[in-house]
């Protein structure tokens, strides 16, 4: 095997402010999943309060809609986060 092959196999090691930038980042996505998927709880508060108040279907549906996208979001956000 080439020398060539394996060092850029091998992890990069990086300095002090490029760990501190890659923890900032980290941290940054995990508040923004986290804010996503506090704001799905309140939409699907919402979309259930619109249902047992007996009202139109889509007053049901759309908030259901918004919170599954802000759901999407979330996960998103915090597998981002998983991979830095």
């Amino acid at each position: 095997m080439s020398t060539a092959v394996s060092a850029s196999a091998a992890p990069q090691r990086q300095g002090g402010f490029g760990r501190f930038w890659r923890a900032l980042r980290q941290l940054f996505h995990e508040i923004v999943g986290a804010v996503f998927a506090v704001l799905a709880l309140g939409w699907l508060n919402t979309a259930l309060r619109a249902w047992t108040r007996d009202a139109a279907r889509w007053l049901v549906a759309i908030p259901v809609a918004v919170a599954l996208l802000f759901v999407f979001f979330s996960v998103t956000s915090f597998r981002k986060a998983r991979r830095l």
